[in-house]
């Protein structure tokens, strides 16, 4: 069978725990064995220690202590180059080399003023993991690709990356070929990088690449529940990963004419081990060694001499990717990859709506005979007679048929128009209704986008994901402001009965809920249930659309819970809602409370938006969301709550929410409901600003935002009730929250 320089990763693991000894000795000399360590805005320390180790690492003496054990893991490097026929010493090998990135990477932090070059983005926070949540347990993002290398040509980068967003594959970068990276290549080319695209330039160094690896390594203590301690957890952990999180590695930019022996250099070899220990396989353009059977990865190891434009297609067979991917005939890309792509000025064929022109989204139901399949209408000029640069107005009118369709789904379709369309390459869309902003690239137009092909679009992906209730759609395409009129006045005539209807519906007007287990993918014991009164906790699933879905497919992650005897009303406590989740997290739940933070409360995954919190200090709560890097009064960072309480656990005092359920009757109502408030960032104040004053004149109490503090007010326990007391804040007079 074919074997790995297992020799190679040896010496490369020897290269780095040495320059990682040599690193930490001079920063102690420097600054004393006591000085702080560690990534920004993380509740895990450092990551990949953590959950190998289970070292828990703050100071520069204790990074010396995992180096001792990354030490103990070396196995002697060889005299000779060996071809070895079995993985133990190179596995081990690899661990001693994460280890040892994981600190010198770390050591780069200790300088406040540090920042990684542009394109590079260095470490990925707490924050960021958790805003991808959610794209990860969807299947919008269904594997990873670490990158290590570059290129032959800019071109061929560019060609890699977008095959990968294409298949909405997130692509981490890291290290680089004679002096290049792929990350420098794609920027020279003006391709734009960061999470939003799925392209993520980590570092120039090989040593960057345990990025890739304690990202893969938080999404196990994250969202699977896994507790870093010992070494079961370790295994778990790994395991965890190699089944769940379904990434690859692509070495890239390789010489192909050089002699076997020299296509990687020691350190990449040591890392690529590492990353093996993963389940990870590593797939090469060049002719390294291969390792075919089975064992640590799923299917083959190593894979090599794969052709350029045969990659990205191997990987996927080797790592064992499930792929949706439907050809929209459209002359652009499409992908998720592409959602959060921003179209700039200079790169701006033409915008609508925002501030610049009028422009309307509105999706109906029709009868069968009304609706003609297919069918695409453009009324008003198209791209071609745009002004470059300049602005139009858009109507998008979307009629669909049914017969397992109703009114209810139209509001749910209709928000995924903003999905369909921003999944385009060089498409930019943001807002939904009558305040959409669409702007469309010089590089879309050039390559024959015209306004059918929105139509085009659209037609295929409702279809597509809404075939169970969709049997027919049509699309027309209004750009012409007079003709466009009379449907944008039943649009929003249309907005406010969908508006009236939704917040009429209460908990107790319906018979059923719905589950929401999407992110048992990722939290195998979580369960999300889903009320007309409480949305999921990612903030993307209403009660309506959890009822679409199910519609859908019925066999799906969103299924009806019939509610059946009320246990307390106050608390929310249904038999057959406790009867469903005990079954559903695998017998880890017995009793789930809809209204309480204190009482059994629904778990979470670790995709929330917010993270309420009890202050038992000030009788009343905070909400924080997870863009907030600061400090709360509680004593934790966002990040550092959130590492307690994700994975499907329990935990009272604590709660994960969407954000609009902070305006739900039903907030905490067990515990008095919105009045408890006493604390959030004015980030999030100031953006519910307009959602938060009409609840709050409900209950008789419009002044009652100022009575909330955020950062500027108080960051300590003392400082808030100091404020709370200032203003009269009505949580101090409340029975005891606890």
């Amino acid at each position: 069978m074919s074997k790995i320089i297992a020799s190679a990763a040896i010496r490369g693991a020897h290269f780095y725990v040495s320059q990682a000894e040599g690193k930490l000795q001079a920063a102690i000399e420097k600054q004393g064995p006591d000085a702080r360590v560690g990534y920004p805005n993380t509740a895990y320390y450092l990551p990949l220690i953590l959950a190998l180790l289970g070292l828990k690492i703050e100071t520069l003496k204790q990074c010396r202590q995992a180096l001792d054990e990354a030490r103990v893991l070396l196995p002697p490097v060889p005299t000779e180059r060996l071809w070895l026929p079995y993985l133990g010493s190179a596995l081990d090998a690899g661990i001693a080399t994460l280890i040892s990135q994981e600190i010198i990477e770390a050591l780069k932090y200790m300088d406040p003023a540090y920042k990684p070059e542009p394109p590079f983005l260095g470490f990925t926070d707490d924050s960021i993991l958790r805003n991808q949540g959610i794209k990860l347990v969807d299947g919008r993002m269904p594997g990873f690709a670490a990158c290590v290398g570059a290129l032959p040509t800019n071109q061929d980068a560019v060609a890699l990356a977008r095959e990968l967003q294409e298949k909405s594959i997130l692509v981490f970068m890291a290290g680089s070929s004679n002096g290049r990276s792929m990350a420098e290549q794609l920027a020279e080319e003006g391709v734009e990088m960061g999470w939003d695209t799925y392209l993520v330039p980590y570092g120039k160094d090989m040593s960057a690449a345990v990025y890739a690896l304690n990202f893969a390594a938080r999404a196990a203590m994250t969202f699977g529940g896994v507790k870093p301690g010992d070494l079961e957890s370790a295994r778990q952990i790994l395991m965890y990963n190699k089944e769940r999180v379904f990434a690859f590695v692509l070495a890239l930019g390789i010489d192909p004419e050089a002699p076997a022996d020299q296509l990687l250099t020691d350190q990449k070899y040591a890392t690529a081990a590492g990353a093996i220990n993963y389940g990870f396989p590593v797939i090469a353009d060049s002719g390294i060694p291969q390792i075919l059977p089975r064992g640590i990865c799923t299917y083959e190891h190593v894979v090599s001499n794969v052709p350029l434009d045969r990659i990205v297609a191997k990987a996927v067979e080797v790592r064992g990717l499930k792929l949706k991917v439907s050809k929209i005939p459209i002359p652009i890309g499409y992908g998720a990859a592409f959602e959060g792509e921003r179209v700039r000025k200079e790169n701006l064929h033409v915008e609508f709506g925002g501030k610049y022109s009028t422009a309307f989204e509105y999706l109906r139901g029709r009868p069968m005979e009304s609706v003609e399949d297919g069918r695409i209408q453009t009324v008003g000029p198209d791209l071609d007679q745009a002004k470059e640069g300049g602005a139009m107005p858009l109507g998008i009118l979307v009629e669909v048929a049914g017969r397992n369709f109703n009114e209810d789904f139209e509001s749910v379709l209709e928000r995924r128009i903003h999905k369909f369309v921003s999944c385009a390459a060089g498409i930019m869309h943001i807002g939904q209704r009558d305040i959409p902003w669409v702007r469309i690239s010089k590089e879309a137009y050039a390559k024959g986008f015209r306004m059918r092909h929105l139509g085009e679009l659209l037609v295929h992906k409702f279809k597509d994901e809404f075939g169970g209730i969709v049997d027919k759609v049509q699309v027309t395409v209004f750009t012409d402001e007079q003709k466009m009129q009379e449907t944008l006045r039943a649009a929003r005539e249309a907005y406010r009965k969908r508006d009236e209807r939704m917040e009429g519906m209460k908990d107790v007007d319906v018979d059923r809920f719905y589950s929401c287990i999407l992110c048992q993918s990722y939290a195998p014991n979580h369960v999300c249930v889903v009320t007309p009164q409480r949305l999921g906790l990612c903030g993307a699933y209403t009660w309506l659309d959890c009822r679409a879905a199910f519609e859908m497919d019925p066999r799906g992650p969103n299924q009806p819970i019939v509610k059946g005897t009320c246990l307390d009303p106050n608390l929310g406590i249904w038999a057959g809602v406790n009867e469903y989740v005990a079954v559903a997290s695998n017998g880890n739940l017995q009793q789930v409370t809809m209204y309480s933070i204190m009482q059994d409360p629904q778990t979470s995954c670790g995709c929330f938006e917010c993270l309420v919190a009890v202050l038992p200090e000030a009788n009343g709560v905070m909400v924080v969301n997870r863009e907030y890097q600061g400090m709360t009064p509680i004593g934790m960072s966002f990040s550092t709550m959130a590492g307690e309480v994700g994975g499907g656990v329990q935990t009272p005092g604590f709660l994960g929410v969407g954000r609009m359920y902070v305006v739900s009757e039903k907030f905490i109502s067990a515990e008095g409901g919105l009045q408890r408030l006493v604390w959030m960032p004015q980030e999030l104040k100031d953006e519910m600003r307009d959602r938060l004053e009409p609840r709050l004149a409900q209950l008789g109490d419009p002044n009652f935002l100022d009575k909330i503090a955020t950062e500027n007010d108080a960051t300590d326990v003392n400082g808030l009730i100091e404020f709370l007391q200032r203003v009269g804040h009505p949580a101090l007079v409340m029975e005891s929250v606890m």
